[in-house]
């Protein structure tokens, strides 16, 4: 089973491109989804996080305290990649569990949704990597007109912490173009049918690992 993921900028529309593979019966693997499930529902991650961050990490009915975590994380770069270092291997491994059901039930490819795919060293665990782009100035906009509570300030901050959109399309073995120039859905269709005839080459053995 080839192993896919799909990764962009905020802004970038990476999610809408997952609904439309979805809908062709592509299994899609949400890791920012995932990963507040792992936080709340890992024990090795909340006894990792409660010994690194403190009892202040989970309220008293369980659940966790973001408010806290992003407040002590997110304005600190040390913190900021202790949390990572502890989260991402967690999610990785639920991606890991998540993608063998997904063999066994007998699926071709698969796709795993991360915004920071590079950033967090998951993408060592997949065959091919997709990347959706679009220019900064229309993230932005699309991300203000998305997120009411968000400012120019705080969008500007999330993708200085991404890796650059020149990065992505480098390391990318396929690009989807969401720029309000060109259909997203054609290339979706047309990507889907690759990606199909990849997985059946594939087959039986495993694909060809990245070189990257």
């Amino acid at each position: 089973m080839l192993k896919v993921g799909i990764t962009g900028g905020i802004g970038s529309g990476k999610s809408v491109v997952c609904r439309l593979f979805a809908l062709l019966g592509v299994p899609v693997y949400d890791a920012d989804t995932r990963a507040k499930w792992v936080m709340h529902h890992d024990d090795v991650l909340r006894s990792s996080l409660l010994a690194a961050f403190g009892a202040e990490v989970y309220a008293p009915n369980g659940e966790l305290n973001r408010t806290y975590l992003a407040g002590l994380a997110f304005s600190n770069p040390e913190k900021l990649a202790q949390l990572n270092g502890l989260v991402h291997p967690r999610v990785g491994h639920d991606f890991a569990q998540w993608a063998a059901a997904q063999q066994q039930a007998g699926h071709r490819y698969i796709l795993k949704e991360a915004a920071l795919m590079f950033e967090s060293g998951s993408w060592q665990q997949l065959d091919r990597i997709i990347t959706v782009y679009a220019p900064q100035q229309l993230r932005q906009q699309r991300v203000l007109r998305r997120d009411a509570h968000r400012t120019p300030a705080d969008v500007a901050a999330i993708i200085s912490k991404q890796l650059s959109e020149e990065e992505k399309l480098q390391r990318a073995d396929f690009v989807i173009y969401n720029n309000d120039e060109q259909l997203v859905l054609p290339q979706v269709l047309a990507l889907h049918q690759q990606l199909l005839q990849l997985a059946t080459a594939a087959a039986p053995g495993a694909a060809a690992p990245r070189v990257s």
